[in-house]
């Protein structure tokens, strides 16, 4: 039997023609190994950046070209091919991978930045980054219960040293480990109810490959197992009610790790969620769909208030990914994620983790692992001290807040229009009232931006501004590039538009 089979055909045999479809995979794992023995000979902050930085440059040309190809190639909705019964090969798959190589490349740039200052424990940051990316490719490319656990597990299990890094450092050590050990019990926890849930769906299915599950029968057990995955699921996209061990863990988690968490950390699972509803038809089954729209309404609304109250940027863009993710399942419950919504779910998704990497980015710009800036106050007159820094961290929060001439508007918008099409006349309005009260606090940090300092030596105690300098300059790049990113799309969204129709169009 061949490899490589087209639709409903699996393979379990391996050559090199369908490892070559996991190459984004096996660069990840090689480069790997390659910066273990680095480390090992000898300590190198830069080198250890360089090594990772090129691996993620080579996964995310490679994984590049594959879309590419898969979007020429898919000719309907059936072209897909299966590397054994583990992973799936698609346009969407492929999408998701390149997507995550990208934002980690930024993210590794940016740990440079960041640990340039620490006097040790610098360089094994780069290596579970290259951990928790590789988790995060094999979830999004996951076919399989197993391999879904396997990049779920990866992923988890590099996150907690990466949020509990600094603990060894001078400042911030305590909430460092806390935040860490609040995310390990809890999401050790979500992974147990998944793997229960797993064991559910295999005892009445008799499968653990996903694209042969259906829950058409809509029996009791089967049901249950689907809704213990999807708590799974709402944990790790901190949707309410497993919303709480969120503002914490961000507080708590260096710069970098907290931007892995909220993108690529996200991404992964929505690729999971995105293929296991697609999939299984889940959302046909109307008591399914009812019960995730009432999750989106609560976290669009809660997430939105909480936001309000916050102080701390870490905290308040915690609470902002609360409910971006309610957004996000607007468009897919529209129309039972038809072509359009399943479009707007992508567009959303890669928005979101673009505006989130320019806005930690920008963060990280004035602060290092040893003096974290993140307290509103302490932005108070950046405007006047680094207009360009505040510039792009303004065009963040606009961006997030959707307003015109952004990505986040055009994101927003598609969304909306799926919903109007679909006359999800709910969601819409917990749609609207959520952007509303969102405007206050992204226009808040601007406010507090120009605004100008009562105690200026305070400011430049707790700032401590870096102008581009070796360490930085890397960061002023992903700045840049975030920046031009959310402006070009904004004003031009065409060419970004159809690549996600043809995404959609060819799973």
């Amino acid at each position: 039997m061949d490899v490589l089979q087209k639709t409903e055909s699996l393979s379990t045999a391996l050559d090199w023609a369908s490892l070559k479809l996991l190459l984004p995979h096996g660069i990840i794992a090689a480069v790997i190994v390659l910066l273990m023995l680095a480390i090992a000979i000898k300590r190198n902050h830069f080198s250890a950046t360089l090594i990772s930085t090129a691996g993620l440059i080579s996964a995310s040309v490679v994984a590049s070209i594959q879309l590419v190809s898969q979007l020429l190639a898919a000719n309907d909705a059936a072209d897909r091919i299966f590397v054994t019964p583990l992973f799936a090969v698609d346009s969407m798959s492929v999408f998701f991978v390149s997507l995550l190589c990208f934002s980690a490349l930024a993210i590794a740039i940016s740990a440079y930045a960041y640990f340039s200052r620490a006097q040790e424990a610098k360089e094994e940051f780069q290596l579970l980054l290259l951990l928790a990316t590789l988790g995060a490719i094999t979830l999004a490319s996951a076919n399989h219960f197993a391999s879904v656990i396997i990049g779920l597990e990866m992923l988890s299990m590099a996150l907690y040293g990466m949020i509990a890094y600094r603990i060894h450092m001078t400042n911030g050590g305590a909430a460092s480990l806390e935040g860490a050990i609040k995310y390990l019990v809890l999401s050790a926890v979500a992974t147990a109810t998944m793997l229960f849930g797993t064991a559910l769906i295999y005892a009445e299915s008799g499968t653990l490959v996903m694209n042969e599950l259906s829950s058409g029968t809509a029996s009791p057990i089967l049901i249950a197992g689907f809704v213990m995955l999807i708590a799974g699921v709402a944990f790790k996209l901190s949707l309410v009610p497993f919303q709480l061990w969120t503002p914490d863990v961000y507080q708590g988690g260096p710069l970098p790790a907290v931007a892995f968490l909220a993108t690529l950390g996200k991404v992964a699972v929505v690729a999971f969620l995105i293929r296991l509803l697609l999939i299984s038809g889940l959302l046909t089954v109307y008591a399914m769909w009812q019960l995730i729209a009432l999750v989106a309404v609560a976290s669009i609304i809660i997430g939105n208030l909480l936001a309000l109250r916050q102080t701390n940027l870490k905290r308040l863009l915690a609470f902002s990914s609360v409910a971006h993710m309610g957004y996000l399942l607007v468009a897919i419950l529209s129309s039972s994620l038809s072509t359009d919504s399943f479009a707007a779910a992508l567009l959303y998704i890669t928005v979101y983790s673009l505006l989130s990497l320019g806005a930690f980015s920008c963060i990280s710009m004035v602060s290092s692992s040893e003096a974290e800036v993140d307290e509103l106050a302490n932005f108070a007159g950046l405007f006047w001290r680094d207009p360009w820094l505040a510039a792009a961290m303004s065009l963040m929060m606009f961006g997030l807040a959707g307003i015109p001439l952004t990505a986040g508007f055009i994101a927003k918008f598609k969304v909306f229009f799926v919903g109007v099409s679909a006359a999800e006349w709910g969601l819409l309005i917990a749609l609207i009232v959520g952007s509303v009260i969102g405007l206050f606090y992204y226009l808040r940090v601007i406010f507090t931006m120009l605004m100008q300092s009562d105690s200026e030596e305070l400011l430049a105690e707790l700032i401590p501004l870096r102008i581009v300098d070796l360490d930085s300059t890397g960061l002023v790049i992903v700045i840049a590039a975030t920046s031009v990113a959310v402006l070009l799309l904004g004003v031009y969204p065409e060419p970004v538009l159809q690549l996600m129709d043809r995404v959609a169009t060819g799973f």
